[in-house]
Parts: structure tokens; C-alpha cells; sequence
């Protein structure tokens, strides 16, 4: 198990301008829009709220029908959706300014479709007010193939979907209802249904190898996943996964050169790196800049 101590490199300043930070928060605020951002504590949330660039809406409440090892947002009974979410996060999305939207979602294994037509509401809405790029950074859905259509179909620009960690510790790491197998099915999937870039996320540290990892990214790039990031697991609490290493930036830059190697169009790998991190921000700006913008 890793020391309680983090090592230099886990050491950050906080990089925010405040009145460009304290903006994004009040857009938010008088809507009561929860985010990842805040849920998850996440350590990035200063470098993208400060520029107005990036944020990333959680929808469907704040409790979570599963319980991952790793994940601090709070797990319990579904709460009842609320219709006027979708344009609320339009809304925020439009008044912020923001460049790039990630919208992702607590698991609601308690709605029939596990919320997907909510999620594709406010993927459309986003794209009825705003030029911004969407990310559905989305639950597995039960391996739903209809509810998987539903939300290709509003035609995010990416659709995210993360594994977490390395097939071996699935059970460790992620609820019994989540599967690694699964998890790449629906990448997989999404792709095949029209999907023009789909991305996935890895946290290191919780007793993975590097060969293991390796493997990871190599069935990723098998189901042709386009984008990649790797980031450090950061304990929550004690009652969480413990931290078995302090993966160093250099381990991180390898496995971002490998993955390039692999075929992946973008990788972002650091111990900041987070899931809803912007990565992919920066190439799809570019992969896209000749499309015509969206008008409502």
C-alpha cells in the first residue's frame, strides 16, 4: 500500500482567475446543476472553470444506484428526474460560454432505460443554444442496445465510457454490476452506431501492472476507442480503495507514447488526469473547426 504521504510530483497550486471561477459557479448555483467537478473533488476543477472553457454536468441527481469502490458521490435509492434539467445544463452551458461540455450521470439502474432519454435531451438542448462540444461521458446503460441508440443518436460529439481499471481488478474497483466486458461492448457499440469519436479513462495506483495496463489499451484500441486519459486514483476516504503506488510522471509519459503508438488519435495521461479531464478538447477543436456550427 502506497504511503499516506504524496509524493512532490501530487503537489498543486491552485491556478484559477477567481472572477472567471466564481462565474461558472453561480451559473451554476442559481440552477442547483450538481457537477463532477464538485462531487468528485475533482483536483482540476480551478484549471477549467478558471478560463470558462470545460465543465462537467452530473445528471440525474446526486446519489448513485451503485457503489464503486473508488467513487465518492453517494449511493442510494434514485431520485425523481427533473424535466427542466436538460435545459437548465443548456442554459449554464450557454450563459458560461463554455467551448466544451461533458455531461455525464450517476447510474440509474431503477429507470427503465437507465436514463438514456434524458441524457439524449440534454445532449440536443446543449446543441439547440450552444456551438460547444458535447461529451456523454455515459454509464454502461445494462448493455442496453436500444438505450445505447437513443443516446448515439443525439449525436454527441464524443461518447465516453470508462472501464476504470484493468480487467483483473474489476471486481475490486468497480460495483458487481459493472463489467469489464460489458464496458468495452458498449464502446464498441457506440462506434459501430455512428459515434465519431468515443474515449475511456484509466486510474492507476490500485494494484494494476504496466503489462496490464498495456492489455487495457489494447482492447481498447480493438474496439476502436479514440481517445484515452490515464490519471492517478486518489483515495476518497478510508472507507474507499486503498492507494497501493504513487504512479510517477514518467510512468505516465510512457504509457501516454505508447498509447500514441497504439493508434489513439488523443491521450491524456498524468496523475491529474481525470476521466472528464479536457482531453480530446484541444484535437477535436482542431478535427472539427471545418464543420459547420450548429444553429437552433
Amino acid at each position: 500500500m502506497a504511503s499516506a504521504d504524496k509524493p512532490p510530483w501530487l503537489r498543486q497550486e491552485w491556478k484559477a482567475d477567481r472572477d472567471s471561477f466564481e462565474h461558472v459557479r453561480e451559473a451554476l448555483r442559481k440552477r442547483d446543476l450538481v457537477t463532477v467537478c464538485e462531487e468528485a473533488s475533482c483536483p482540476n476543477v480551478d484549471e477549467c472553470w478558471s478560463d470558462e472553457g470545460t465543465a462537467t454536468f452530473m445528471l440525474m441527481g446526486d446519489t448513485c444506484t451503485r457503489g464503486c469502490g473508488f467513487c465518492d458521490v453517494d449511493t442510494g435509492g434514485g431520485e425523481e428526474l427533473d424535466p427542466l434539467e436538460p435545459a437548465k445544463v443548456a442554459g449554464a452551458v450557454e450563459e458560461i460560454g463554455l467551448d466544451y461540455a461533458v455531461v455525464t450521470s450517476v447510474d440509474r439502474d431503477d429507470l427503465p432505460d437507465g436514463g438514456a432519454e434524458h441524457f439524449a435531451s440534454t445532449v440536443e438542448a446543449i446543441h439547440h443554444v450552444s456551438d460547444a462540444l458535447v461529451e456523454a461521458l455515459i454509464p454502461d446503460l445494462q448493455g442496453d442496445t436500444d438505450d445505447l441508440a437513443t443516446l448515439v443518436d443525439s449525436e454527441p460529439e464524443v461518447v465516453a465510457h470508462n472501464v476504470e481499471t484493468v480487467e483483473r481488478l474489476q471486481d475490486h474497483v468497480r460495483d458487481p454490476r459493472a463489467g469489464y466486458r460489458r464496458s468495452l461492448e458498449v464502446l464498441r457499440r457506440a462506434k459501430e452506431m455512428g459515434a465519431e469519436y468515443t474515449k475511456s479513462s484509466l486510474m492507476l495506483g490500485v494494484g494494476e501492472t504496466r503489462e496490464e495496463v498495456v492489455e487495457t489499451l489494447e482492447d481498447l484500441r480493438a474496439v476502436d476507442v479514440d481517445i484515452v486519459t490515464l490519471g492517478q486514483y486518489m483515495q476518497p476516504s478510508s472507507d474507499h480503495v486503498p492507494v497501493e503506488r504513487w504512479v510517477p510522471p514518467e510512468e505516465f509519459d510512457g504509457l501516454e507514447d505508447r498509447a500514441l503508438e497504439m493508434g489513439f488519435e488523443y491521450v491524456a495521461s498524468g496523475p491529474f488526469v481525470r476521466s472528464s479531464y479536457r482531453a480530446g478538447e484541444l484535437y477535436l477543436e482542431h478535427a472539427l473547426d471545418e464543420a459547420e456550427p450548429r444553429t437552433g
